[in-house]
């Protein structure tokens, strides 16, 4: 079996030439620096560049902020927590069983990377007599001739450059204009904090106070200080410093118990590192890296029918000849390859969200997936099955009865809307009436009927001449709707002009074109480019980071194995995820758009993702009672809700009802969902819910009980209002049978 890599290019060419362009975003790109390639807007620095530029940060197990010359130590300089799980808050009852939500608390400035220069107080002197304000002298204003001192702040600035999927430069400047006073290179998982001064005086603060600082006395190498910093919440930091300039080593001396300083500038790194204990392995691990850093990650990945692997590597400087450090989550453990796995160190510490983060020292990872979907269709699927499902002559009956009434619906009046993510929904739906009733009912000339009313309200999109057109915008550069521009809001759509959701909205119509390509293989030609378009704006978006009309990966993260729905918006708990059922259906229509439209690359992709996303959702989002990586007395609720990156609630944007909440064969499991619905709705409390989600947890419930979903499905009294927008009574029933539900 040939081998295929899973990131060829899509295309380098323009978007779709029904897609306008404009220059303009209404979010300004505050503190970017000469980004002339497309800017990622989903990834966990964006605070940096979005609001005041002083929310959170998360490469776990570490987070940063900018102090911007808040807290107790006024500092200018980058703050370094990391939150360990005793300290998490839970609410809004920290008693109950389960509780809604946890997070870690913000603002915890454990040590604090700062210089001396930034963010200082200057006087200047002044001739009060020789100043005018409306007529007068200042002298006499202030009715004295002396020349008086003023105080005036010189404040220091921020600014990002070489914004990547995995990794961006953070940049203190002691005022705007200035060049870079120390340089962050932020890294998902990077195992030490690193500021790289340029001749500025270190400063080292810490809100929580210094208890002692001591410098050890045989260094880890040649040219490479240790210090020894613990903190007065009892916490141990390790500190290295390495000069890289004739100016000499770096000085460093408890000033207070809130401040260490250098005797003068320095040239070098100084980098910062959390000691979960105080034994001689734990701090040997951390030597032996320490001097060397990572700067960027790239991803590769190939499969192999079934098999598949997919391989994080590092760029690094420093002592570049010392491995790397890096903090693996757990999903990662789950699929490293023997030679990575012989990597692993016993370095453990807490992540926000995603339970214990372990201390890899190797400069690559490699991950396999060992079960791709491959055999994963159009059709209901199930997989443990070796066959397709089999329907009987009087499934087929009800199904074709459901099919014939759906398929006569307006299809133009509920897919051209004002909203580009209910329009996908309902093109989406109607996609998988007409594939049931051309594959599974196989009627063909009723298909045909309802795929020229399909293909006609499709058109509509590709024509660009739906209520909100597209555009593609070349300040961040990506495809979005105009409905804020036209509207003045930010929010319209769920936030679709502003990178918010984009997956969840472009993954429908990805899907309903597969499904349309699929049974009209003529059409494929006139709209691959339109349909391409969406996928390179998203998360596979372009696999290659060449591409410079769309950035690598926009939501999808290759290290955390999920997508984050959150655009351009400041966030306190940083980006989130709220739909990760939304999630795996962009992948899958990714897989199938690949499959129908011949690029075995996007098919070979989509499945990866596929099979990444199951393993991030069972770990942190589908909660199973034997899950470790989230509180105990969280897992009860059996979802995350809404995961953060430093938060993670059980509810939703648009509501608190249970069945909002909880609402693929493939990420869950049986056993979840039965879990689940012995939980939630089992002994007739499903019924107590009269709207669209009653349809959705029956066809969740076909996973351990088809055949009860089938009786739902099929009764005689069934309810419309039972049917989300998105959702088909035909395929419902389709679904439930295909998994066995229908008698014989």
């Amino acid at each position: 079996m040939t081998s295929q890599d899973i990131f060829e290019p899509i295309g380098y060419g323009p978007p779709a030439a029904a897609i306008g362009s404009r220059p303009d975003h209404p979010v300004p790109r505050t503190g970017i620096n000469n980004q002339g390639a497309p800017i990622p807007t989903n990834k966990f620095y964006a605070n940096f560049f979005l609001g005041n530029q002083n929310q959170g940060c998360w490469t776990h197990p570490y987070s940063l902020s900018w102090s911007k010359g808040s807290g107790i130590t006024q500092s200018w300089g980058v703050s370094v927590s990391h939150i360990d799980s005793n300290q998490k808050v839970f609410g809004p009852d920290p008693n109950a069983s389960p509780v809604q939500y946890f997070f870690s608390p913000v603002g915890v400035r454990s040590v604090i990377l700062s210089a001396a220069e930034l963010g200082r107080w200057v006087d200047n002197s002044f001739d009060s007599s020789a100043i005018i304000i409306q007529g007068f002298h200042l002298s006499e204003l202030l009715e004295t001739k002396e020349a008086k001192p003023i105080k005036k702040l010189i404040s220091a600035t921020i600014t990002l450059d070489t914004l990547k999927a995995f990794s961006v430069n953070l940049n203190l400047h002691t005022q705007a204009g200035a060049p870079p006073g120390v340089t962050f290179p932020l890294v998902q998982g990077m195992g030490f904090v690193t500021a790289v001064y340029h001749s500025l005086t270190p400063r080292i603060e810490s809100s929580n106070l210094f208890r002692s600082f001591t410098q050890v006395s045989v260094d880890p190498r040649l040219g490479l200080a240790k210090y020894k910093v613990v903190l007065e919440d009892g916490k141990t930091w390790l500190l290295y410093a390495r000069s890289t300039s004739s100016q000499g080593s770096v000085d460093l001396k408890m000033s207070s118990n809130s401040c260490i300083q250098a005797s003068g500038a320095f040239t070098g790194i100084i980098q910062v590192a959390k000691c979960p204990d105080v034994s001689a392995l734990a701090e040997s691990t951390y030597d032996s890296s320490a001097g060397s850093y990572a700067t960027g990650a790239s991803v590769s990945g190939y499969s192999s029918y079934a098999s598949g692997t997919y391989s994080l590597k590092w760029t690094k400087a420093g002592m570049s000849l010392k491995p790397l450090l890096m903090f693996a989550l757990p999903h990662h453990l789950q699929s490293f390859d023997v030679t990575t796995s012989r990597r692993k160190s016993q370095i453990q510490l807490q992540t926000t969200t995603k339970g214990l983060a372990t201390a890899i020292v190797s400069d690559s990872w490699s991950m396999s997936e060992l079960d791709l979907p491959v055999t994963m269709g159009f059709a209901p699927w199930v997989p443990t099955s070796k066959s397709g499902p089999n329907y009987s002559a009087n499934a087929i009956k009800v199904i074709a009865e459901a099919a014939a009434s759906e398929v006569l619906q307006d299809m133009n009046a509920q897919t051209n809307l004002e909203s580009m993510y209910f329009s996908g929904k309902a093109l989406s739906k109607f996609a998988t009436m007409i594939y049931t009733i051309h594959d599974i009912v196989k009627d063909p000339g009723l298909a045909n009927i309802g795929l020229v009313k399909l293909k006609d309200a499709f058109s509509v999109f590709v024509n660009n001449k739906q209520r909100y057109p597209l555009v593609y915008e070349t300040a961040w550069k990506g495809v979005v709707s105009t409905a804020s521009y036209v509207t003045g809001e930010c929010c319209v759509d769920f936030g679709n002009s502003y990178y918010n959701d984009h997956h969840f909205h472009w993954g429908y119509f990805i899907h309903a074109a597969a499904i349309i390509g699929y049974l009209d293989p003529s059409w494929l030609d006139a709209n691959r480019d339109w349909v391409n378009t969406l996928v390179r704006d998203e998360k596979a978006a372009n696999p290659s980071e060449q591409d410079e009309y769309f950035p690598f990966s926009r939501s999808f993260d290759w290290y955390h194995g999920h997508s984050w729905a959150k655009g351009v918006f400041e966030s306190a708990d940083g980006k989130d995820e709220e739909s990760s059922s939304e999630d795996a259906l962009f992948a899958y229509a990714i897989k199938m758009w690949g499959k129908t439209s011949g690029d075995r690359s996007m098919e070979a992709r989509g499945n990866m993702m596929l099979s990444i996303l199951c393993r991030s959702m069972q770990n942190y989002f589908l909660l199973e009672t034997s899950n470790r990586n989230q509180p105990s007395n969280f897992i009860a609720n059996k979802v995350a809700g809404i995961l953060f990156e430093n938060k993670v609630d059980h509810t939703t944007y648009f509501g608190n009802a249970i069945q909002y909440i909880q609402g693929s064969t493939l990420a869950r499991t049986r056993n979840f969902v039965r879990e689940e619905w012995e939980r939630y709705f089992d002994k007739g409390r499903v019924d107590q819910i009269d709207d669209g989600f009653k349809g959705i947890l029956y066809a969740n419930l076909a996973i351990i009980d088809p055949v009860s979903a089938w009786k739902f499905f099929s009764q005689s009294n069934f309810q419309s209002q039972w049917l989300d927008g998105g959702a088909s009574r035909a395929w419902y029933l389709a679904f439930a049978a295909g998994l066995g539900g229908a008698p014989s």
